[in-house]
């Protein structure tokens, strides 16, 4: 389609639709300001108009279809939060170790958890052109269809080399799941629930590693190999689950546009976003942005054209926003999750105990991502992200402090409240560490790409992810087994460094459309753009933008 057809297209679709700018009024001072009208501050007065004077029926059978797909790319987390907490589990398995001479924190351990980060490498390279050009929804059947058959191929494993092609494979269909899906909720979500939805993916990580973890636990007294084929085997149904439903639900508003089908994302964008109206002010506003954001023949469309992600200022801000969190998100100590059990017996505890610390770990971890997705929508990324990681580095210290304490004890008398303490403020990182990048590990990124460059950046994400974590799984179990509890001091620099960096390039996303945060990007300078606010006030239908003098 050429540009003048598609601008007549959308003309006539504007027509036919009615749509108008989202009424607000000006007034010069505060003083003019009516007495009874509610002072606020916003980044994005138009957006804070749309939401005053519209809004999205949030028990309607539409808004329950935009559950439903924000539960589907839920479950495709699982997968990853699931592998992460069954190799912890199983790794300590005496079948396992048995079959696959494994269990030691060494070279060969290092493999073995790794090589799924390879897989995702190798996903990542072409899970965001198969979503450009296919759409969220076949992408995350593809991602899922390939868990499938890694899965099988594990659960039948009986050698070690079968096992890794199995973990190789799995990575990859993790990878390109992973890549569809954060991307999908964060388009189809209404804008005002973005936040909450998007970060509520990312917590499926949860919903896998909670079950690995009881499973496991259940399973670990079965002493043969079923004790691991068990839980390897339930990796099945979250697959066979989004594999059923994903073709029921809506495809992106945003994909459909990008692919000259303004009609089909107008309609779909007024039945679910807009309570079936297209008059709904937030419908509005956003297809005006739209029309002034989304270009329809971007590099989107030519699936070897990467350069969009580092050819302006405004893309190389996103792009350091994505590698930041590609990084930080998985080098600020959570790798060290892989090696929970033999934690726990550094710190004295029996096998027993180690597993039924590993749930309550997972369970307490899981409480606190979830409280964060809750806030998601009014919490500040940029206050979360530099507080929470400087929260991570204090927390290591002190389990640095009392786990020396315990080594100190060496075969002589110890206390066990020593102990317990290094537990305790382990698990309590845990929980830091949930709250603040188990949520924004999917959202921030997804937020800060613009339409025709998402996909294609949460590749470039997985990308970095894959590296930083291959090097983290491979090099940790020999570290960890070399020098044990002086490893965790590693973390606790960097975790204080990585806070520096967040306070100082960290770009506010909360308060702002998907499409108004280009102008934010394309500032001299977008940290100082993005926190910015105006001075509202909300009087019954209408918002008044109070300019100072």
């Amino acid at each position: 389609m050429s540009s003048s057809r598609a601008s007549e297209s959308i003309a006539s679709i504007e027509k036919e639709l009615k749509i108008e700018e989202p009424e607000t009024y000006v007034k010069p001072s505060l003083a003019a300001v009516p007495e009874d009208a509610e002072l606020k501050e916003a980044h994005n007065p138009a957006f804070a108009a749309a939401l005053v004077q519209g809004r999205t029926d949030p028990f309607s059978w539409n808004a329950l279809v935009i559950y439903a797909c924000s539960a589907v790319a839920f479950i495709c987390a699982c997968s990853s939060g699931y592998d992460s907490s069954l190799m912890t589990s199983i790794n300590g398995m005496r079948a396992y170790q048995t079959r696959f001479n494994q269990g030691k924190l060494d070279v060969s351990t290092g493999i073995v958890f790794s090589i799924y980060q390879i897989g995702q490498l190798g996903g990542s390279l072409w899970a965001g052109i198969f979503a450009d050009r296919f759409g969220r929804r076949a992408a995350m059947f593809a991602g899922n269809a390939i868990i499938l058959a890694a899965t099988v191929i594990l659960a039948c494993a009986t050698n070690r080399g079968m096992f890794i092609a199995g973990r190789f494979i799995l990575g990859m269909g993790v990878s390109v799941a992973i890549i569809a899906a954060p991307t999908f909720a964060v388009e189809i979500a209404p804008p005002q629930w973005r936040g909450r939805i998007t970060a509520l993916y990312n917590t499926g990580y949860f919903g896998g590693a909670i079950p690995a973890a009881g499973i496991s636990l259940a399973t670990e007294r079965l002493n043969n190999d079923w004790s691991w084929r068990i839980p390897v085997l339930i990796q099945l149904i979250p697959a066979l689950i989004v594999m059923s439903a994903v073709f029921f639900l809506p495809e992106s508003p945003r994909w459909l546009y990008l692919h000259h089908r303004e009609a089909d994302a107008f309609a779909l964008l007024a039945k679910y976003h807009g309570n079936g109206s297209a008059e709904n002010p937030i419908v509005k506003l956003q297809i005006e942005e739209f029309k002034e954001n989304i270009q329809q023949n971007a590099s989107d469309k030519r699936w070897w054209d990467f350069r969009a992600l580092v050819a302006t200022h405004n893309a190389r801000w996103r792009a350091l926003m994505v590698i930041l969190m590609g990084i930080f998100g998985q080098w600020s100590g959570n790798g060290l999750g892989y090696f929970n059990l033999s934690i726990y017996e550094s710190l004295g505890y029996d096998k027993q105990m180690q597993f039924n610390m590993n749930l309550i770990n997972q369970c307490m971890s899981a409480i606190s991502a979830w409280t964060a997705t809750a806030l998601e929508d009014r919490m500040p990324r940029r206050r979360v992200l530099t507080w929470g990681t400087f929260g991570c580095s204090l927390m290591l210290a002190a389990n640095a402090a009392f786990s020396a304490a315990w080594a100190s004890f060496g075969d002589g008398p110890k206390n066990l409240n020593i102990g317990r303490a290094g537990a305790a403020f382990y698990m309590l990182f845990g929980v830091v560490y949930a709250f603040t990048y188990t949520p924004l590990q999917a959202l921030y990124p997804a937020e800060c790409l613009e339409t025709t460059t998402r996909a294609k950046g949460l590749s470039m994400k997985i990308f970095v992810i894959g590296c930083t974590s291959f090097i983290s799984l491979f090099c940790s179990p020999i570290a960890f087994g070399q020098i044990g509890w002086k490893y965790i001091l590693v973390f606790v620099f960097w975790d204080a460094f990585e806070a520096v960096i967040w306070y100082f390039f960290c770009v506010e996303t909360c308060g702002y459309t998907l499409e108004e945060l280009d102008e934010i990007f394309s500032a001299t300078n977008p940290v100082k753009a993005s926190n910015r606010t105006k001075k509202i006030a909300v009087k019954e239908n209408q918002v008044i933008v109070v300019e100072d003098d």
